[in-house]
């Protein structure tokens, strides 16, 4: 059965955005590719209420601040009666930021810069296109959402020793939420962990701030020269490449420059490269839910280097993607569910 809810395996976009500017830029983009058909635009969630129920669109760009009712309200009725795939167009402040990271919260899939000084519509053409097609990909993985709110305790894994061991872990689409899942699991004195989460500038400082409210490790955006310990989780930030280096029995993370690698940056597969030449068999690395290939040749260069490697499997991925190509490289290890994910990563520590 197909994904897309279309006989013609078009996918179907309805734009809601108060910016009549915007509405055009994004329908120009979208409408270049053959597979995409923008079906409808409105400039309130008032109006876009009425054209999802009239033209059933398969993925919807929305805007978070709006006249009338603001996105994230919209959005949390929109996923708690009738959910279809969001992706949020917010600015890129750091308002913006938290806003977005409030919009997954409440059920959008992915995220987006609104063009600007700093974002440009070029920019803009190259990532609303991949986005709108990984999202059309969570259709079928949709549910519900209730309105109450989610109860954010955990169960922390326990580790009884400090290690000089490293965890790397790459994801993208459905990545914030199973990031969120798998770092609150880890316990205080965890490996120094470092994380590529396909996001754009300004919103990954917005979602380690979120994260280092929720877990026992300290996280914190990724900053040129930090050093890698137990107990600290460094997100790299978006727009910038972050790499690992060693200087002795001292690892450190590198910030930099440099073009997109599989369409991104920050890229997993750059980081997975850099964790199998400075860490090799001191690493554990984990690909999670995304759409695409970045960090599959990465996880296998990081295994044939003796690191372990676990994969997220298809039943628990928002996207099948990044851990469908890393288990046909041959460079997982092992492949369990979301909620399994890091107790396997401490437990290839234990079992040392």
């Amino acid at each position: 059965m197909s994904l897309i809810a279309t006989q013609s395996n078009t996918i179907k976009v309805l734009i809601v955005d108060d910016s009549a500017i915007v509405r055009k830029v994004l329908t120009e983009q979208l409408n270049y590719d053959h597979g995409i058909e923008v079906i409808g635009t409105a400039p309130d969630p008032f109006i876009a209420r009425d054209k999802i129920l009239e033209l059933k669109p398969d993925v919807i760009t929305l805007d978070v601040e709006m006249p009338k009712m603001d996105g994230i309200t919209f959005l949390r009725k929109l996923m708690q009666h009738h959910p279809v795939p969001v992706i949020i167009i917010s600015s890129l402040t750091p308002k913006g930021g938290e806003m977005a990271m409030e919009a997954i919260d409440a059920g959008a899939v992915e995220v987006l810069c609104k063009p600007g000084p700093a974002y440009s519509v070029g920019d803009l053409a190259r990532d609303i296109v991949l986005k709108v097609k990984a999202a059309a990909r969570t259709k079928d993985k949709l549910t519900p959402k209730s309105s109450s709110i989610n109860d954010k305790s955990v169960n922390r894994l326990s580790l009884t020793k400090t290690t000089n061991k490293i965890f790397a872990i790459g994801a993208s689409t459905g990545g914030v939420e199973a990031l969120t899942q798998v770092i609150t699991s880890l316990p205080a004195n965890a490996p120094g962990t470092l994380i590529v989460q396909h996001m754009p500038t300004k919103f990954t400082a917005s979602f380690a701030k979120r994260l280092n409210s929720m877990c026992a490790v300290e996280v914190k955006e990724a900053e040129d020269n930090d050093n890698v310990i137990n107990g600290r989780v460094l997100l790299a930030p978006g727009g910038h490449h972050m790499v690992l280096r060693r200087s002795g029995a001292r690892y450190f993370v590198q910030i930099k420059d440099g073009p997109q690698v599989f369409h991104q940056k920050p890229s997993v597969e750059v980081l997975f490269k850099s964790v199998a030449k400075y860490a090799g068999a001191n690493a554990i690395g984990a690909i999670l839910t995304g759409m695409g290939a970045d960090g599959a040749e990465g996880l296998l260069e990081m295994r044939n280097q003796g690191a372990h490697t676990v994969v997220q499997d298809e039943a628990s991925c928002i996207v099948f993607g990044m851990p469908k190509e890393a288990i046909k490289l041959g460079a997982a290890e092992k492949v369990v569910p979301l909620n399994e994910v890091a107790r396997s990563m401490i437990d290839f520590i234990s079992k040392k």
